[in-house]
């Protein structure tokens, strides 16, 4: 009889290579399939789980101690979690922290999300590394009974990011008022409208996080969020100061099929604009660029990133695995930031007009906060544009 010390094998790992790894299942009783990639944040489970740029992904936790701090309110980054699963090397623990409602593991079953601890998740990070993103299959059976050639045709079936337009899944489905803003000393977000508001923004819901809406709020924007298949037309109509480009999950250049010649429409009315993430992406396509998949992405909250004006380097938090191409940039854009990892293009702006993006998080939730002042620089834009 298995014991809580001593469980059984009753969850297994299955990747596209053949590769199987059998360990111990929480959270849902069920699978999932999709991309395999690693995350070495130290901290901020719950927002990553919720990130909707994690949509169609399972995610390996490289930091071992997952759930001991439990769930919250408060740190759902959106209404309901995107990433498919989770892998992790400990058992979940029970929570211990002030601010826990509910268990993880209880949290994932209320979420029918399965994982699986047990795992060599350095073991796993180094072949994702070396060989590149994986397709995996994650399956929890309570009677350790899997139906292997049924898995790996699962797996082998999946079609994979590249091509997959995911923002259509995680936007809002209509036009929405934003309300609230950053958290206060007791790590609750403050209610109602922030009274010092001085500037109106459309943000374009492509996947957006809560953390980067309150961001907004709290540097003075009244927020509007329209669906990733809004029009131009649409988006002026609200008679914004400024718009943002949400971050989001997916291959950015499916979702420009759409999105691409709205944007550019944007740009070139002269209204300020602000673009994180699949953001990021989606401007330097719909300005004639274009973008690629990694092998392995960025996903953490320590990845060093270059202004290449000042050469200030922050600590930024990242998740995405396509990248805007460099060496095939519109000539009205240029380079602002760089990767200290890879030398990959982190931010941009554009060369004559009030409009630049990033590839990181300044959000930060979880990570650092070096980057927060952008959405400052944002509503400087808008001040000086409205007093020209």
């Amino acid at each position: 009889m298995p014991s809580e010390l001593n469980p059984a094998i009753n969850a297994l790992l299955l990747l596209d290579n053949g590769t199987v790894f059998y360990g111990y299942g929480f959270g849902a009783e069920t699978e999932s399939v999709g991309e395999l990639c690693f995350n070495t944040s130290m901290t901020g489970y719950q927002e990553i789980m919720t990130d909707p740029s994690y949509a169609g992904q399972i995610i390996n936790f490289t930091f071992p101690h997952i759930g001991n701090v439990g769930t919250n309110p408060a740190d759902m980054e959106t209404d309901k979690p995107s990433a498919l699963g989770l892998v992790t090397r400990n058992q979940i623990t029970s929570p211990s922290n002030w601010r826990s409602t509910q268990p993880f593991s209880k949290w994932l079953e209320t979420y029918k999300l399965p994982g699986i601890s047990g795992i060599d998740t350095r073991a796993l990070t180094r072949q994702i590394r070396d060989e590149g993103a994986r397709t995996a299959l994650l399956s929890y059976r309570k009677n350790g009974i899997f139906d292997l050639p049924a898995i790996s045709a699962k797996t082998s079936e999946w079609p994979g990011l590249e091509g997959m337009d995911l923002a259509k899944l995680v936007t809002r489905p209509a036009l929405a008022n934003w309300s609230g803003s950053l958290f206060h000393f007791d790590f609750e977000p403050a209610t109602g409208h922030n009274k010092a508001i001085q500037h109106k923004v459309v943000a374009l819901d492509f996947g957006a996080k809560h953390n980067i809406l309150r961001c907004l709020e709290s540097a003075g924007c009244e927020v509007v969020v329209l669906p990733a298949d809004s029009s131009a037309d649409e988006v002026l109509a609200q008679k914004p100061d400024g718009v943002f480009l949400s971050n989001g999950p997916g291959d950015p250049a499916a979702t420009a099929e759409y999105a691409g010649s709205e944007i550019r429409k944007l740009v070139e009315t002269g209204i300020p604009i602000f673009g994180i993430c699949i953001g990021h992406q989606l401007l330097a396509l719909a300005m004639g660029g274009n973008t690629a998949k990694m092998d392995t992405g960025h996903r953490g909250a320590n990845h060093p990133v270059k202004d290449l004006k000042t050469g200030q380097i922050e600590i930024t938090s990242q998740n995405h695995g396509f990248v805007v191409n460099g060496a095939n940039l519109p000539e009205c854009l240029e380079v602002t930031h760089r990767s200290l990892f890879d030398n990959s293009v982190e931010g941009l702006r554009h060369k004559t007009l009030p409009v630049f993006s990033v590839q990181y998080h300044p959000e930060s939730s979880p990570g650092p906060h070096d980057s927060r002042d952008l959405f400052y620089r944002f509503t400087s834009l808008m001040k000086t544009a409205g007093n020209s």
